[in-house]
């Protein structure tokens, strides 16, 4: 529903957009006046401001991944764009609320180098985010959790999350993820939701990318946890148009982790070794596979021994205090992407308690990564991609 109201704006912003830009290429030459020259801008720019919705409409193939990809480079672009243009237009209202008390006369010279000045943040701006996003980067933890366990005095894990698998994200990417996790020497990796981008046809090479993902190195394996993304929907401009009251499973999806040897975990708790629980929540908002209401912090640790650390992955960080207050020992999230593109994380740490990094809420210790991948636009500002080696240590 969110995806159709924003339809309209999005369309009328790029015509305002559209329409500055012509205007500031016409104050730079007479040239582009010409019909020659103006009609195939006009047409470029629209075809690409519209891509993602196109993109729809094509055929599965190499036309429509491509198209797809661009799409998501306009999106984040575009963002960037509607913000300049929205200081451009204050500017402009208050430069000629000034030139007509003063009674002086607009600067030609004045609207071009504002204007270039105008496109080269935005391109600068943009490609750096698109520069920063190819790079995955490694951010540790060290947390020590009071509870003995024998034999063993530390544990590390690997948290990663939002790998968003699908037209950003393929087998390149992955391939350096999983070569810089194989140099840790992990005890265990844990994998926070969001594996797929919503759309199994998106993937770039589903047998490669399960290969990948099932030489991932660890002493106890790899466990995972689904997240609102891992759901058969259909995505536009970064949100879903769902089909129906419930979220649709792809089943290709649950033998894809198979495959790739990720145990997943539907609300249910593992032993490993005898010596910790790993537990994995289903998605707060669209859990899924059967399960139409989650259990409750409570019931997740009912059963459990207590004297023994219990790990929770959730892919959303929501009730962190009932978890603690249940007698969880370390809570390890995503979803947030620490807002991706600023302004994005500035408003997150309104929304969550934990948007990103580390928190301790009582006695549980709670790591929300940034996420591995993306989600809808090729590009983080001000943000990371990230995966977070945790060292957490027992007492002795």
């Amino acid at each position: 529903m969110i995806a159709v109201i924003l339809i309209a704006p999005y369309v009328l912003v790029h015509y305002h957009v559209l329409r500055w830009f012509l205007s500031w290429l016409g104050a730079c030459s007479p040239w582009f006046k010409q019909k020659k020259i103006f009609i195939p801008i006009c047409v470029v720019y629209t075809y690409l401001s519209l891509s993602l919705g196109i993109a729809i409409f094509v055929p599965n193939g190499s036309v429509e991944r491509a198209t797809h990809i661009m799409g998501n480079y306009v999106l984040g672009f575009s963002m960037y764009i509607a913000m300049s243009v929205a200081v451009a237009d204050i500017v402009h209202l208050i430069r000629k609320w000034w030139l007509k008390k003063y009674n002086k006369k607009p600067s030609r010279r004045f609207f071009i180098i504002s204007g270039a000045i105008t496109l080269i943040v935005i391109l600068v701006v943009g490609l750096y985010g698109v520069i920063n996003a190819r790079i995955i980067r490694r951010t540790a933890y060290d947390i020590t959790v009071p509870k003995v366990v024998a034999g063993l005095a530390s544990l590390k894990v690997i948290l990663i999350a939002d790998t968003h698998m699908g037209y950003n994200i393929g087998v390149d990417y992955i391939e350096d993820l999983v070569n810089k996790i194989n140099q840790e020497d992990a005890d265990i990796i844990l994998i926070a939701g969001d594996i797929f981008d919503n759309n199994y046809d998106a993937l770039e090479d589903p047998k490669r990318l399960s290969e990948l993902l099932a030489s991932m190195k660890s002493k106890y394996g790899t466990y995972a946890c689904y997240g609102n993304h891992d759901v058969d929907e259909t995505v536009f401009a970064g949100f879903t148009f769902k089909r129906g009251d419930k979220p649709i499973a792809d089943l290709r999806m649950d033998q894809f982790l198979k495959d790739a040897k990720i145990t997943l975990l539907r609300d249910e708790a593992v032993l490993i070794d005898d010596k910790f629980y790993v537990y994995g929540r289903p998605d707060l908002s669209k859990p899924g596979r059967g399960i139409d209401v989650r259990k409750t912090p409570e019931e997740v640790t009912a059963g459990l021994d207590a004297s023994k650390p219990i790990i929770v992955i959730d892919h959303q960080p929501k009730q962190l205090d009932e978890l603690a207050a249940a007698g969880v020992d370390v809570d390890l999230c995503g979803h947030t992407h620490d807002g991706q593109m600023f302004p994005g994380n500035i408003l997150t740490w309104l929304m969550w308690d934990n948007s990103y990094g580390y928190e301790k809420f009582e006695n549980m210790h709670n790591i929300v990564t940034s996420g591995a991948g993306l989600y809808g636009p090729f590009m983080r500002v001000g943000t990371i991609s990230e995966y977070c080696p945790i060292t957490i240590h027992f007492a002795q």
